[in-house]
């Protein structure tokens, strides 16, 4: 593996490890999944046909990597993973933490299919058709996914305490 290639696998990890973190919304399966993408890239990365971007690469590994892992889930036992989120967002007392916070937990109720594609446009400026290729699904289903996602949020952040939070979260693009 060549010394610039190195740099851009690491160059990576910072974006790799934001949406993790969005679409899990828990620091430390976040991390699992990062080092699981980062391990496995490695790995393979011979397998890499550079065509397009690395992140792009990369993104698809963690995002099949992650539907295996739902998969495996579903046919375990529920582990109660969703128990300690409150049926409507808490008013932030404190700032922009909670509020933060409390958004976080609003991403954390959508599907997973709807998460994803929410972080990939919203949060890492993925355009719609680098989405549709990386998840393997129509550039339709992308635009209806992110649709419905952000309209689930608007619902949500307008059942907060006074739409608090609403103010404070910028227009996902």
């Amino acid at each position: 593996m060549r010394a610039t290639d190195r740099a851009d696998l690491l160059a990576c990890i910072p974006s790799l490890r934001r949406y993790t973190r969005g679409l899990t919304g828990d620091g430390d399966r976040a991390d699992d999944l990062v080092q699981d993408t980062l391990e496995r890239a490695w790995a393979r990365f011979s397998m890499w046909q550079r065509r397009g971007e690395v992140r792009a690469w990369l993104f698809g590994i963690m995002h099949n990597h992650f539907v295996d892992r739902l998969r495996a889930q579903r046919a375990r036992p529920e582990d109660g993973m969703g128990d300690d989120l409150p049926e409507v967002a808490q008013r932030p007392m404190q700032g922009d933490g909670l509020a933060l916070r409390d958004v976080d937990r609003l991403l954390q109720r959508l599907s997973p299919e709807h998460r994803e594609v929410l972080l990939l446009v919203g949060v890492e400026e993925l355009a719609y058709q680098e989405v549709a290729t990386l998840l393997a699904i129509p550039l339709g289903t992308v635009m209806s996914r992110l649709s419905r996602a952000r309209a689930q949020l608007r619902v949500e952040l307008q059942g907060t305490a006074d739409g608090a939070a609403t103010n404070r979260i910028q227009r996902v693009k």
